[in-house]
């Protein structure tokens, strides 16, 4: 086969396109958002206010992955329950985070859980599992949020005026229960704010 007949194939396609009118099924508008944007923080511990890890937020088309990274034994091992909170703050460190606010939603009557029927808030995510020994390493999506300073559809916004926070609980959060699955205290916190 000649090299310059490997371009023809694709050329030859493209001019057999047929378009469709798809209706309500055509596919959503291109994002607005800055893909590729890529915003790290460091993970505090409560009460020590130390660095545990790190976060790393990357911008998607349809959502934001988010990659947490955590020294050996800076989570008791089992599952713990994440969410995107509403203020970017990670010192209070003493009081257990509480500065961060309630978890990222629209509007006031958010209803919390992945798994439950009248939710989930724009800031639900999976639970992280941390082993007895070992690093902590976890990726995690939500196609609720942004790293917009504003809404990017019904996509809410990270990095907003005030910011927001991960906040990692003690246990794991049963995806249903009010108001944050019974995850429990706040162990851990990365602030996502402008710099």
């Amino acid at each position: 086969m000649r090299p310059w007949s490997l371009l023809v194939l694709p050329l030859a396609l493209a001019s057999c396109v047929t378009v469709i009118d798809a209706g309500d099924h055509a596919p959503a508008a291109p994002p607005t958002g800055p893909i590729g944007r890529t915003f790290e923080a460091p993970i505090l511990a409560a009460q020590s206010g130390a660095e545990i890890g790190r976060a790393t937020l990357t911008e998607g088309p349809a959502g934001v992955l988010i990659a947490l990274s955590l020294a050996p034994g800076a989570l008791t091992p089992g599952w713990h329950g994440v969410h995107f909170h509403q203020h970017g703050t990670c010192a209070d460190t003493a009081a257990g985070f509480q500065a961060s606010g309630a978890h990222v939603r629209h509007g006031a009557a958010g209803v919390h859980g992945l798994l439950n029927p009248d939710g989930p808030e724009a800031g639900d995510l999976p639970s992280v599992y941390a082993p007895a020994a070992g690093p902590i390493e976890a990726q995690l999506f939500s196609s609720f949020v942004t790293l917009s300073a504003s809404p990017a559809g019904e996509r809410m916004p990270l990095l907003d005026a005030d910011g927001s926070a991960i906040v990692i609980h003690a246990a794991i959060d049963d995806q249903r229960t009010q108001p944050i699955g019974g995850a429990g205290a706040r162990v851990a916190c990365a602030a996502i704010a402008a710099r």
